[in-house]
């Protein structure tokens, strides 16, 4: 049973991203992913002028007479929303935890994706899979969508990628678009197969979440640092510069190894901050990918 609270912030946060949806970036939402595939409509007999790679060979030799397939751009997409909520993500120093950002983020996504009639599904994972939607259409179902984004309580701490990627692919049949969320917190290694399996079936899309502590820390004296998913504490001397200039190391060194990762997929990465408008971040990101799409048509 949902609290009066929680309903009532499931209610802000979908008038409110609706209202983003409809007057900030829809546009770029649609130029981005529609027409994305093509599926097949029908077979008709050859016209001069058709090209010869739509020739239906099997109808042709049981007629006799030269047939083309014709497509039609799809006009209904798959939207598949991955988000990572393993306990790394209960973590944040400026405005938000990063779990919060997910979850606004990946109501945004559905959203958008339900306004141009897309399905839209969500599984939600840890070091196991802790819960799968699977996609429909459908304002009630994208308020289900909304809801669990705000509300579930994994009982995971971990982080399994590769198996949220491989539930990816055993979920979705046909090409989808998927955004898999998460901090990455990681060996990229660990999910580099799975990934370049999923990228070559999907449009697919990494969000990747941080925070600024995570790739600074100031000199703050003696503090406590707790790893989030295994409980283990350890005190640190913040003012030798030697343990903060290892952390940094420690952190460009993922950093370059996520890139590395994400290169050899041809997966593109969204970087967001806690501390970020990722509103902005959005736009300028379907913004970019809309152009790549027009140009990659020859537009």
């Amino acid at each position: 049973m949902l609290s009066p609270e929680l309903m009532s912030k499931i209610r802000r946060i979908e008038m409110y991203t609706r209202h983003l949806v409809n007057n900030t970036f829809a546009g770029e939402y649609h130029s981005m992913f529609k027409g994305r595939g093509m599926e097949f409509e029908e077979v008709r007999p050859y016209q001069p002028g058709d090209e010869i790679r739509t020739i239906d060979w099997n109808v042709t030799a049981r007629t006799g007479e030269l047939f083309v397939k014709r497509f039609v751009e799809e006009r209904e997409l798959t939207v598949l929303l991955a988000v990572d909520a393993s306990g790394s993500n209960e973590f944040g120093t400026v405005n938000r935890f990063k779990r919060e950002l997910a979850a606004e983020l990946a109501a945004v996504l559905s959203i958008a994706a339900t306004n141009n009639n897309d399905k839209v599904g969500l599984i939600i994972f840890t070091d196991q899979i802790e819960l799968l939607i699977p996609p429909r259409k459908g304002r009630k179902h994208v308020l289900r969508v909304i809801r669990e984004l705000l509300a579930f309580e994994p009982s995971g701490k971990g982080t399994d990628i590769k198996l949220a990627l491989d539930t990816v692919n055993r979920l979705l049949k046909r090409r989808g678009i998927v955004f898999l969320v998460s901090d990455f917190m990681i060996n990229p290694d660990s999910y580099r197969t799975a990934l370049i399996i999923a990228a070559k079936r999907h449009d697919f899309i990494a969000i990747d979440l941080n925070d600024p502590m995570e790739a600074k820390i100031d000199n703050v004296g003696v503090m406590v640092l707790e790893d989030a998913e295994t409980g283990e504490m350890v005190w640190v001397d913040t003012s030798s510069k030697g343990w903060r200039d290892a952390f940094e190391a420690n952190h460009a060194q993922l950093e370059a190894n996520k890139k590395r990762i994400f290169n050899a997929a041809s997966v593109e990465r969204l970087s967001v901050s806690t501390p970020d408008d990722y509103i902005a971040a959005l736009q300028r990101f379907f913004k970019y990918r809309a152009r790549m799409t027009l140009r990659g048509k020859g537009a």
